[in-house]
């Protein structure tokens, strides 16, 4: 008796249960689906992926007039999608009433405005410039040099405060990169047709670092002003910049071009790809950030490669699939776990709040906030 009552202390209290146990690993796992498998994770992954897919159809496009059709007119293409901005989006705000009418926010950030346009307009001309020096390979792994400088710039602009997992998610993200990257070599995509490989690197970090730029101020404008602001002022200034460019560098190149109902086919195809994708982007930068967003979209050069396979013959790679998991996992991951935002000091709220910029269904989800303070953002 006098062992027995040694044993169990406290007869009445539970028995404490054992680390391992199919009990204990079980609500683990239901722990872990709670936070992972959710309405608002699934939609986030959805929305990153049909911006992917807004990015593949730009890509098959320029390709079907580079290879096919020999037209190489990266600037003429983004001036068709500029001019789409500049008609719908500039138009809105130019009927908008009070003072966030067209005039009215000329006069106040138009200076602004030009550097965000600018940015925006050599980001994407100095990738695709790129390529005509450097390798696939090269353009493929450097790309994602913006990652960092987006959360770089996140977190000292928008005050964003990431946790281990969010490091960890991208560190992932970017192994699944580095997979695709190898499937490509082995597959003999990775020519070594670039003329100056340095100048070809140094132009994608380039325009990576000016995609980030453009990513975080984007994200700002969204939260804190308006989707229709963002998209009008870069339609403007967008136009502006890729028409007196394109005049620059590519005059040659647009006279030289035979027109029938193909090319025009594919210019009206690629300018609708990226017009949903520059009208789209803004929707789920607002309830996600700029960094998930730029993590989801890794998964355009996969869908690329898919529509290769029975458009450009590509050969195939079961380390496609495995590079496409990769990623996939490293999002969901990113987003199963919301960033915080550090207050400015002097504000009388804590250091730190709960509110944070990225994820924003989950944490209304996590804090039992009422769907009101996403107004704030």
């Amino acid at each position: 008796m006098e062992a027995d009552a040694a044993a169990s202390p406290h007869p009445g209290a539970p028995e404490p249960r054992a680390l391992g146990t199919p009990s204990t690993i079980g609500s683990l796992l239901c722990r872990i689906r709670g936070k992972v498998f959710t309405w608002d994770i699934l939609k986030t992954v959805v929305l990153g992926q049909l911006l992917s897919l807004c990015i593949c159809g730009t890509a098959i496009t320029s390709q079907y007039l580079a290879e096919k059709y020999k037209v190489n007119t990266p600037m003429l293409q983004s001036f068709i999608n500029y001019c789409l901005l500049l008609l719908i989006y500039t138009g809105m705000l130019a009927f908008r009433s009070g003072n966030e009418n067209l005039i009215d926010v000329l006069k106040r950030k138009w200076w602004k405005y030009i550097l965000l346009g600018l940015a925006d307009v050599e980001a994407n001309y100095l990738i695709v410039r790129a390529y005509q020096y450097t390798t696939l390979t090269s353009v493929q792994l450097l790309d994602c040099f913006g990652i960092p400088v987006l959360m770089a710039l996140s977190w000292f602009i928008l005050r964003a405060r990431y946790r281990v997992i969010h490091f960890v998610a991208v560190f992932v993200c970017l192994l699944g990169v580095g997979t695709m990257v190898g499937a490509d070599i082995l597959a003999g995509r990775d020519d070594s047709s670039g003329s100056d490989i340095l100048i070809g690197d140094i132009l994608v970090l380039l325009g990576a670092s000016l995609y980030a730029v453009s990513n975080v101020c984007e994200e700002y404008i969204v939260k804190k002003l308006s989707r229709q602001e963002f998209l009008g002022m870069v339609g403007l200034f967008g136009t502006i910049i890729s028409g007196i460019q394109l005049l620059i560098v590519e005059y040659k190149d647009i006279a030289s071009i035979k027109w029938d109902w193909k090319i025009a086919l594919l210019f009206v195809a690629f300018a609708l790809c990226m017009f949903c994708l520059y009208s789209f982007m803004p929707l789920v930068i607002k309830v996600t950030s700029a960094t998930s967003v730029n993590l989801g979209i890794l998964t355009a050069d996969l869908y690329s490669l898919f529509f290769g396979l029975f458009l450009f013959n590509y050969k195939f790679s079961g380390l496609y699939i495995l590079s496409f998991t990769v990623i996939m996992v490293g999002f969901i991951l990113y987003c199963s776990a919301p960033t915080r935002t550090a207050e400015p000091a002097e504000s009388s709220i804590p250091p730190v709040t709960i509110i944070g910029i990225d994820n924003l269904g989950l944490k209304l989800e996590e804090s039992g906030l009422p769907d009101s303070h996403s107004a704030v953002l």
